[in-house]
């Protein structure tokens, strides 16, 4: 078997765990054939040839505009890039270019923590079997791109701050081509016990081989 390599990137605000998070799917890279290396700053992004995935677990932060343009380019050559939640669509908030790539941005979770469901939505490897599940965490609004590929949606409930919202579908996972490359999104996974659900453990998981493929 030809050995992968998978750098995983992490950092920004430390309420979404990246170091324990990311270390839940590791052991999971190495299983299925991938040599991985850690970085806890985005100077790594200078240095991305012959990597076959990036996976990023860096809400908020700060990074530089060549980092991104090194990142964008390295994708556009066929690095897939992946992540979840605020680690991939709430980072580097002052660089658009940035949000090009992951085609969403975070804007609010308006109820913080509440139950809600995520329906599956479209036929794909990463969705194959799984309808819906029910996760208790935080429920994204976003401001996305059209020409995602989603994969699965939630909807939200009014908010006495906020009723515009109301009935508003929102996208939970998606996938995105950028050049040759592959962008995975999934915006559960605020909390290290939404990858105990095994439905958001199982997509995230093929998230990840499917975007580096």
């Amino acid at each position: 078997m030809t050995t992968r390599r998978a750098l995983v990137v992490r950092g920004g605000w430390d309420g979404h765990v990246p170091v324990e998070a990311t270390e839940l799917f590791i052991p999971f890279l190495k299983e299925n054939g991938y040599d991985v290396t850690t970085s806890e700053s985005t100077e790594s992004y200078l240095e991305l040839d012959g990597v076959d995935l990036v996976l990023q677990c860096v809400s908020m932060g700060e990074t530089k505009p060549e980092h991104i343009k090194s990142l964008a380019d390295a994708i556009r050559g066929g690095t897939g890039f992946a992540g979840w939640h605020g680690g991939i669509v709430d980072s580097f908030r002052d660089n658009t270019d940035y949000s090009f790539i992951t085609g969403g941005q975070f804007i609010a979770h308006p109820h913080n923590f509440t139950d809600y469901r995520v329906e599956v939505v479209a036929e794909h490897p990463i969705v194959e079997g799984i309808t819906h599940f029910d996760v208790h965490t935080e429920q994204y609004y976003l401001h996305v791109d059209p020409t995602n590929n989603v994969l699965a949606t939630t909807t939200l409930a009014s908010h006495p701050d906020f009723p515009w919202i109301e009935g508003a579908v929102m996208p939970a996972v998606w996938t995105r081509t950028w050049g040759e490359g592959r962008v995975f999104v999934c915006t559960v996974g605020h909390k290290l016990d939404d990858f105990d659900v095994p439905e958001v453990r199982t997509i995230i998981e093929r998230g990840l081989l499917w975007a580096s493929k």
